[in-house]
């Protein structure tokens, strides 16, 4: 949640136009789903349930890293935590990009 709060501090200092609306729209919906999936994740009632739920968790994170990227890229933003929230976007990429593909090797493993 807490990278989901991160990202909402950002979006309060992205420009009123276009193309500030439409990366505020997108980036707070994928950074806010990242942190209500990975809780539903949690509350898995089968592992079939988590894995797919941990799958949407990284394809979200995936998309917040991207808006972030693209914001730095256009320079809509200079704050001095848009670097820092491409850093943690990236890292929760990969922790939830692994933890796809252990949930997916646990389930062929049967364990």
């Amino acid at each position: 949640m807490q990278f989901a709060l991160d990202v909402s501090e950002l979006l309060k200092i992205l420009p009123t136009s276009e193309p500030g609306p439409t990366v505020k729209r997108q980036l707070a919906k994928s950074a806010t789903s990242v942190a209500a999936n990975y809780r539903a994740a949690c509350r898995a009632r089968s592992h079939a349930e988590f894995t797919a739920r941990i799958g949407t968790v990284a394809e979200e994170a995936d998309e917040s890293a991207f808006w972030l990227d693209f914001i730095a890229a256009v320079r809509m933003a200079s704050a001095p935590q848009l670097a820092q929230l491409q850093a943690e976007g990236r890292e929760l990429l990969a922790i939830f990009s692994a933890t796809v593909g252990t949930a997916r090797h646990n389930a062929r493993s049967g364990a």
